[in-house]
C-alpha cells in the first residue's frame, strides 16, 4: 500500500512502496562518497538482501556486521564502528544506514552524529520495537554498564524507511516486544487506538501497517511539540521509569533471564499504572482494563523481596529526575498523562504486589 511520507522535524519517515524511490532519490541528490550499512548477524541474513537489491546506487557500499542484543549497545562497540570507518575511508561524506533494530538505530545513529563530528545517518528499522519508537525522533545513545541509554545525543537522520516487510522473519517475542511501545501510545495520547488493540484476532499485515502508521503519528506528534524532552515528550517515558530499571536489573543479574525491552516495559506500564490508582489520579476500573489486557499479551514475571529492593536502588539513575527526585509519568485517565510526579516507596512495592496477583 502507498501511504505518504510523515513530516517529522527536518526529515521525513516514508512507509510502504515509496519508501524506496525515496531513499534513491536522496542517496543521488547527496552524492555521497560511500554507503556504510549497519548490520547485526540477523539483519544481515534476514534484511540486507532485500535491501540492496532496492537499492538503485552505483555509489561503493560497505556493510559492517556487529553480533545482536542490547550488549553490544556500548562504546567499546562504537569505538569498533569507528575504527572499521576509519581504515575504510569514511569522511564528511559518507552516510552511515542503519538497518536493524533499536539496538542498531541507537548505536547507529550515535555512531554517525559522532564521526568526523558528524556524517549522515538514514535508520532503516527491521523490528516493529524499532519501526514505532526507536528509529523515530532522533534520540541516539548507548549503555553505560547496565544503565539504559545514559550515554547519547539527539541527532536527527536525514531520512527514516519503514518497510513491513522485514517483519515477516521477526520472532514472536520481538513483535510482542515491539507492541508494548504501540500500547504505550494508545495509552498516553489516544483511548481509541488504546481500544483496538482489545481484540487482535483479525490482525493481518496490512491492518499491522495502518496500527504502525497511526503509532509513528503519535510519537512524532509529541517529539515535534517538544524536540528535546523539556515537557510534553516526557510522556513517551510512561512505563520506563520503572521498566528501564527492571530492564537493567535482568541484564547485569547473572541468575536472571534477560527481558526485551518491550517486555520490561509491560511490566512498566502496569506497575506505573497501579502508582496512578495509589495517587489517586487513575480511576481502578481503568488500571484493571490496563492490566487484562497486558497480562492478556505478556506472561507474568516473578519478584522476590530483594528483586524489588535492588531494582527501587536503580531508580536514582532515571535521566528524568531532578534534585535527586525519581519523577514518574502517570496516567490521569486512559489517553492522557501527567509528568513529573513522585510517589512513595510503599507504592511501589505494592504495585509489584498487585502486578504478581
Amino acid at each position: 500500500m502507498s501511504i505518504p511520507p510523515i513530516q517529522a522535524n527536518g526529515y521525513q519517515i516514508h512507509l510502504g512502496d515509496l519508501g524506496y524511490l525515496a531513499l534513491n532519490q536522496l542517496l543521488v541528490n547527496n552524492g555521497y562518497t560511500k554507503i556504510f550499512i549497519l548490520v547485526d548477524s540477523n539483519t544481515n541474513d534476514n534484511c540486507a538482501p532485500r535491501f540492496l537489491a532496492e537499492l538503485a546506487t552505483e555509489t561503493p557500499i560497505e556493510l559492517i556486521e556487529i553480533e545482536p542484543g542490547e550488549a553490544q549497545k556500548t562504546i567499546a562497540t562504537c569505538l569498533e564502528i569507528w575504527q572499521i570507518l576509519t581504515e575504510l575511508g569514511a569522511d564528511k561524506k559518507s552516510v552511515l544506514v542503519g538497518l536493524g533494530g533499536g539496538v542498531i538505530s541507537d548505536l547507529g545513529g550515535f555512531v554517525a552524529a559522532t564521526y568526523k563530528r558528524g556524517i549522515d545517518f538514514i535508520a532503516v528499522p527491521t523490528t516493529l520495537l524499532a519501526m514505532v519508537d526507536a528509529a523515530i525522533g532522533g534520540k541516539n545513545g548507548v549503555d553505560l554498564g547496565y544503565l539504559k541509554n545514559q550515554i547519547g545525543l539527539i541527532a536527527i537522520p536525514k531520512l527514516v524507511l519503514v518497510d513491513v516487510d522485514f517483519l515477516g522473519s521477526l520472532p514472536q517475542n520481538e513483535m510482542r516486544s515491539g507492541l508494548a511501545e504501540m500500547l504505550k501510545h494508545g495509552l498516553i495520547f489516544d483511548k481509541t487506538y488504546w481500544e483496538l488493540f482489545q481484540d487482535l484476532s483479525q490482525l493481518d499485515s496490512e491492518y499491522l501497517e495502518v496500527l504502525i502508521v497511526r503509532s509513528i503519528e503519535i510519537k512524532n506528534n509529541i517529539v515535534i511539540q517538544d524536540p528535546t524532552e523539556k515537557g510534553i515528550r516526557k510522556a513517551l517515558n510512561f512505563g520506563h521509569t520503572l521498566g528501564h530499571a527492571i530492564e537493567s536489573y535482568f541484564l547485569e543479574n547473572p541468575y536472571k533471564t534477560s527481558l526485551l525491552h518491550g517486555e520490561a516495559i509491560a511490566i512498566g506500564m502496569q506497575l506505573e499504572a497501579h502508582l496512578s490508582v495509589q495517587k489517586g489520579l487513575l480511576e481502578h476500573s481503568h488500571y484493571l482494563e490496563i492490566k487484562n489486557t497486558l497480562h492478556a499479551l505478556y506472561p507474568v514475571v516473578s519478584f522476590d523481596e530483594n528483586d524489588i529492593d535492588e531494582i527501587e536502588k536503580l531508580l536514582i539513575h532515571d535521566k528524568k529526575n531532578e534534585g535527586g527526585n525519581v519523577l514518574f509519568v502517570l496516567l490521569t485517565e486512559i489517553g492522557k498523562i501527567t509528568f513529573n510526579q513522585t510517589v512513595e516507596n510503599d507504592w511501589i512495592k505494592l504495585a509489584f504486589l498487585d502486578y504478581q496477583s
